[in-house]
């Protein structure tokens, strides 16, 4: 009879329980619930709806159960920086104010008042964030010091959900890392870091490594849900879980985990501190057995998605895709890293200010606009592949992407064109996968992460796109 694994990974715009488990040697994978996420504006902020969330992760279970096909573990994954601090007696205090807000606006200014960037960089190995949650943690600090004051935990977004599965407190290392507040070196808090800053250090839980067992669901959780299971905490941070399950097993290649952002980078072994790494705007943040993902925050398929947001969703991203290669030689490039396309109120106003402001042709047809983004993001994926080059000291031949964005063809085109390095697209459900990876894992289904990623290219089409 076969064990059932469940990986509840949940992203920006949504959510999805996927139930995974070995057949014939394949891992096959069985969506069981979706639901839509995103933030919503309460008290003048972006806040996220953890409570509905948390009550969808348990419609999740119940259909599980209800399909006769009960999970031995789960685990949660989800986006990294944000948290929530509660009191003693473990309420949330304040709002559950998303990365997207603007509280932390000048928030930088004020962490450098205290330790420079450079020094920052230098013992943190991440990248300058404004929404990074040193500078959250600080907003928290400036304008509601009575929450720092009551509060007695952090926990992370992922290690909260976890929490309300068990009662249990945990605070995993790949989602702890990207908020600036990590030491490379030892793998922890940087504690005399926190004091610096003034945050409670009582407030940081010690740091466990994705495989660590959280604990069982609650008595609470399991008349709920009408089963028990043990809580097994993979990378829990999204792109760590999605780095995890790239299939491949050499290190000739770069790797994109490609969805709302464009997660572009390599793994190693040791952190990159170094000036120049700070220059680039590089990041290291935590990955499976406490590896490295030596990466960039790209913006991504954000872009794309807004601007068919605001044309209410008229046109499919294939559609888009097929306006914008007819635009192909529209001229107008954008830096999709800049801050203004973060939070916009109207992203497709924000890109044509953006070529106005820069003296550029002005996009008005929605395949100019496709192609504005999709060309842009295929540039800056070029340009990413030469800094990883010089920081590397070497050349890679090929690029894997994963995730959701991997399903974008077009994109994946320009990609290899842009690069002139073949491009392997695939597996779409990379983060689940990874997920799913890291119980079995622990479970002892797979020996090794080698084993593992073998497992994953074999299991999944992999597409391939020539330069």
């Amino acid at each position: 009879m076969a064990e059932y694994y469940l990986a509840v990974d949940i992203g920006a715009s949504s959510g999805r329980l996927i139930l995974s488990h070995m057949e014939d040697g394949k891992m096959i994978l069985e969506e069981v619930h979706r639901f839509e996420n995103g933030m919503v504006k309460k008290d003048g902020e972006l806040c996220w709806e953890f409570d509905r969330m948390f009550s969808d992760i348990l419609d999740g279970l119940k259909k599980c159960k209800e399909i006769g096909k009960v999970p031995v573990s789960m685990g949660v994954d989800t986006w990294g920086v944000d948290f929530v601090l509660m009191d003693q007696d473990d309420k949330v205090l304040g709002n559950t104010v998303g990365y997207r807000d603007h509280r932390t606006d000048g928030m930088d200014d004020e962490v450098y008042k205290i330790i420079p960037l450079k020094d920052l960089y230098a013992r943190t190995g991440i990248q300058k964030a404004i929404y990074n949650t040193i500078y959250q943690l600080m907003a928290v600090k400036k304008n509601h010091p009575e929450y720092l004051e009551k509060a007695e935990t952090l926990l992370m977004v992922p290690d909260y959900f976890h929490y309300l599965l068990t009662g249990n407190k945990n605070c995993e290392y790949t989602n702890a890392t990207t908020g600036q507040l990590v030491s490379p070196i030892t793998k922890d808090w940087d504690y005399d870091l926190i004091d610096m800053l003034g945050y409670p250090r009582k407030i940081f839980q010690p740091i466990t490594m994705p495989g660590h067992v959280i604990g069982h669901l609650s008595p609470e959780v399991q008349k709920k849900v009408g089963f028990d299971l043990e809580v097994v905490a993979p990378a829990t941070h999204d792109t760590g879980s999605a780095v995890l399950a790239v299939p491949a097993n050499d290190d000739d290649f770069v790797y994109i985990s490609s969805g709302t952002w464009s997660l572009m980078g390599i793994e190693r072994k040791q952190a990159e501190c170094s000036e120049r790494s700070c220059e680039l705007n590089f990041t290291n943040e935590g990955g499976y057995e406490g590896r490295f993902r030596y990466i960039k925050n790209i913006m991504g398929l954000w872009m794309i998605q807004s601007v068919r947001h605001e044309l209410n969703d008229a046109y499919s991203f294939a559609e888009i895709c097929a306006m914008a290669e007819e635009c192909k030689d529209f001229p107008s490039r954008v830096d999709v890293n800049n801050d203004c396309f973060l939070s916009p109120d109207n992203m497709t106003e924000e890109i044509k200010n953006y070529c106005r402001r820069t003296g550029q042709q002005v996009p008005e047809s929605v395949g100019e606009l496709g192609t504005v983004i999709y060309q842009s993001l295929a540039e800056c994926y070029a340009r990413t592949v030469k800094e990883l080059e010089e920081m590397a000291g070497r050349t890679f031949h090929r690029i894997h992407i994963v995730g959701g964005g991997s399903n974008a063809g077009y994109l994946n085109e320009l990609t290899a064109r842009a690069t002139g390095l073949e491009v392997h697209a695939g597996p779409g459900e990379a983060t689940a996968i990874g997920n799913v990876t890291a119980q079995m894992l622990k479970a002892g289904v797979f020996k090794s992460v080698e084993e593992a990623r073998s497992c994953i290219h074999e299991s999944f089409g992999i597409k391939i796109y020539n330069a």
